[in-house]
């Protein structure tokens, strides 16, 4: 066994077990044929971390490794891999479940936008039983904002706000950027589901 596998026998049983458990996703039936590392759409953003390897990390234990990555914040979840995957596995509940792993351990995000991002959509999902565009943009671009401060990154903090600006305008163009406030029925009952979900996860 080589050392850039970091394998970790104490480790592996264990995270292999809440892994599978908290993604319903079978790992041992991972065989490692790679055709999830060709159908991924976001392989050239990724580099080395493919799905298939991202599951043999979990296999030898290397749990550091594994909720550390650039495939678990970038992957968009398509589930192309689990479509070319011979035994179904959908690797997209995989790093949707090591995010919320890493989340918990409270790591710092490898990518903290994609962490901005997810959480206004989930809060804004939550509060008015769907995603409010002006709520949801308005939370990912305040703490966006904010960490780009913080980093004294301003020239990416105006490529930002200009890109968003654009993309801000063409939504309102196509009639897709929606300026009132919709909601749903029964939110109370989405927020108990939610809060009875992570008792359970």
């Amino acid at each position: 066994m080589t050392s850039t596998l970091r394998f970790k026998p104490v480790n592996a049983k264990p995270f292999i077990a809440e892994v599978m458990a908290r993604s319903g996703q079978n790992l041992v039936l991972c065989y490692q044929c790679r055709r999830c590392a060709g159908a991924c759409s976001v392989g050239e953003e990724t580099g080395y971390m493919t799905p298939d390897r991202l599951i043999r990390m979990i296999i030898t234990g290397d749990r550091d490794q594994a909720l550390d990555n650039a495939l678990v914040w970038k992957c968009v979840s398509c589930y192309t891999c689990g479509a070319r995957c011979p035994n179904g596995i959908q690797t997209g509940r995989i790093t949707e479940t090591l995010k919320k792993m890493a989340k918990e351990e409270h790591m710092a995000p490898r990518e903290p936008t994609v962490a901005y991002f997810h959480d206004a959509f989930v809060h804004s999902a939550l509060r008015w039983g769907r995603v409010n565009e002006m709520e949801f943009m308005a939370l990912y671009e305040l703490r966006n904002t904010v960490h780009h401060l913080r980093e004294q990154k301003f020239g990416a903090l105006y490529k930002e706000i200009k890109a968003q600006a654009s993309l801000a305008l063409n939504m309102t163009q196509l009639k897709r950027m929606h300026l009132t406030f919709l909601y749903v029925k029964g939110r109370s009952e989405i927020k108990r589901l939610n809060k009875k979900f992570r008792k359970k996860s």
